[in-house]
């Protein structure tokens, strides 16, 4: 199916003797102006799991001692859960709940837990470990049956997967939050994969430290939030040595959302996943209307500190999904008519590649205009800029996910 992880490309790499001689929070940028120490006086996502579907999560790491729970995935699609062969489930990990020990890369909620999940990417090798590791359909539908309230998929593929897309539709009538990358396709063709593009799942694209969408994150009418995604720390391979620095990709942004949406759960445990997903869109940092979002920065940046300094706020109704017109119907809803047992989507439309929404081979770019180093987060700027790759600028229009 040629699924592969949302690339982790080093930029500009920085190699440490291991992570106790480093001090990789310093390197985290997006701390700071996401106020997560203020954020983490009101929540660090203790009392949530979240599920991480990737290549594997080492659990010993010094960041990550503690906070996998590999006994809680079941055993169906437990192969090597806790073998990384590629380092890259490892990270997005640590960038969700690690705890910073010894220098280590420190989670946007070091409170949350991980439940680790190891599919068939690209970069596993050998006959038998494809034979005997789960596919991405087996691990969400396996995710769904547990207590995880976040399935975080920081990996993507630019084709429909029948099973994968009723998995999908089974763990969102088990009021699960999915979250994924939309790939790194923004400098090709810029479709956004999947599974950010089925419905229920939000998609996440990638921004810089201006707030400027990233020219390799995808676009289109499949992009929900974005997230940082440049210059993020992460580990340089399966060999866990070191970290490598200057690291870039939606797959991070991907895991910092899906942290964010840790963080805000876990203040309100009695809210259910519409209610979650309305709170990171209301507050999502943007100067465009909502009703309007971006083709590359969707609804707006996440902006969990703005839930969790306000203790009214208002989440909207429990039963009703935020994203209904856009996803098709209320899935969550009409929970109780869908069963474990259903492996067989519904007719769909859907079973060729998402297309690009933009014309005449050119991508308009939005980004944010800060005049405080701490205020990313606090208003961002649609309009500021207009990066072209090709030909003259053109209007960009958000394709609904309806089908």
């Amino acid at each position: 199916m040629g699924v592969a992880v949302g690339a982790l490309a080093v930029v500009g790499v920085g190699f440490v003797p291991g992570a106790a001689a480093s001090d990789e929070q310093s390197k985290q940028w997006y701390l700071d102006p996401m106020k997560a120490d203020q954020m983490w006086k009101v929540s660090t996502g203790k009392g949530v799991k979240v599920a991480v579907i990737d290549t594997g999560v080492n659990p010993d790491t010094a960041s990550l001692k503690g906070q996998v729970l590999a006994d809680e995935v079941p055993k169906a699609v437990s192969y090597h859960a806790t073998i990384d062969y590629e380092g890259h489930g490892t990270s997005m990990a640590e960038l969700i709940a690690g705890t910073g020990a010894d220098g280590g890369v420190k989670g946007l909620a070091p409170g949350a837990k991980i439940v680790p999940y190891r599919i068939k990417l690209e970069g596993l090798k050998g006959a038998e470990e494809k034979q005997k590791t789960p596919e991405p359909a087996d691990a969400i539908r396996a995710a769904a049956d547990t207590d995880v309230k976040i399935i975080n998929m920081s990996f993507g593929s630019d084709y429909v997967d029948p099973d994968e897309e009723a998995a999908i539709k089974y763990a969102a009538s088990k009021g699960k939050l999915m979250i994924a990358a939309v790939g790194n396709a923004g400098e090709a063709k810029g479709h956004v994969g999947y599974p950010a593009a089925y419905p229920y799942v939000l998609g996440v694209s990638a921004m810089d430290k201006t707030g400027t969408v990233s020219k390799f994150s995808s676009y289109g009418g499949y992009v929900d939030l974005t997230a940082p995604g440049e210059a993020i720390p992460g580990w340089c391979d399966a060999n866990f040595r070191s970290y490598c620095d200057g690291r870039q990709g939606t797959s991070p942004a991907a895991a910092i959302a899906s942290a964010a949406a840790a963080l805000v759960w876990s203040a309100h445990p009695d809210w259910t996943v519409n209610q979650v997903t309305r709170a990171l869109i209301d507050t999502a940092g943007r100067d465009w209307p909502k009703d309007d979002p971006s083709s590359y920065l969707g609804y707006g940046a996440v902006r969990p500190r703005e839930v969790l300094d306000n203790a009214g706020y208002d989440a909207g109704p429990a039963n009703i999904d935020p994203l209904a017109k856009e996803n098709g119907g209320d899935l969550l809803a009409k929970s109780s008519t869908v069963s474990s047992s259903s492996s067989t989507p519904s007719p769909s439309p859907s079973s060729q590649a998402p297309q690009k929404t933009s014309t005449g081979g050119t991508s308009a770019a939005e980004s944010s205009s800060n005049s405080d180093s701490n205020s990313l987060w606090i208003a961002i700027t649609a309009a500021a800029a207009v990066i072209l790759i090709g030909g003259a600028a053109a209007a960009v229009v958000r394709a609904r996910r309806a089908r």
